[in-house]
């Protein structure tokens, strides 16, 4: 059982501009049409975690882009468009008790996606798995990927690439 983050941060670690734009991501050059990794790391897990605005900017995509169950933490929402029944489900309370939840169910190996639930993962002590892809962009201010937690949290790190001499990714094991 394991929670992996993976995610994109601007060089100075924000995941995102201050309003939630993502559009930077969309300007790094990939003349190979790379994924990154990102299909191969999507096969390793169970499901997807995500926030309310994470959720709410995925919408903004067209396309629903998950092939895997995404849960979405939220205390506000309270229902989706009906072609997501059956691909989204709502849940709110803390990672501990949605952790045990879903592995309970079968989900074993989770996707935590989004600022604020990263954040939350990680003060509880339960992200285990960090890949973190650097673009090379300064934003100056924006959404931070970490914040304040209350304890050192050791990693290990596994492996670092580089994709297109552009972006360095890391992947760490916590320890």
């Amino acid at each position: 059982m394991r929670n992996s983050v993976y995610i994109a941060v601007s060089i100075d670690g924000f995941i995102a501009t201050e309003d939630g734009g993502i559009d930077w991501l969309m300007n790094v050059p990939n003349p190979d049409k790379s994924d990154f990794g990102y299909n191969k790391f999507m096969k390793s897990i169970d499901a997807v975690v995500m926030g309310r605005n994470t959720f709410e900017k995925v919408l903004t995509f067209g396309k629903w882009p998950y092939k895997k169950p995404v849960f979405v933490l939220s205390n506000s929402l309270k229902k989706f468009q009906d072609e997501l029944k059956g691909k989204v489900e709502i849940l709110n309370g803390t990672p501990v008790e949605i952790t045990k939840k879903l592995n309970s169910e079968g989900f074993n190996n989770l996707y935590i996606d989004g600022g604020k639930v990263v954040q939350e993962f990680l003060k509880y002590e339960l992200v285990d798995e960090l890949i973190i892809s650097q673009i090379p962009v300064l934003l100056g201010s924006g959404i931070p990927l970490f914040g304040k937690t209350d304890n050192l949290q050791n990693f290990k790190l596994l492996e670092t690439k580089i994709y297109n001499k552009t972006i360095v990714k890391t992947h760490y094991r916590k320890i």
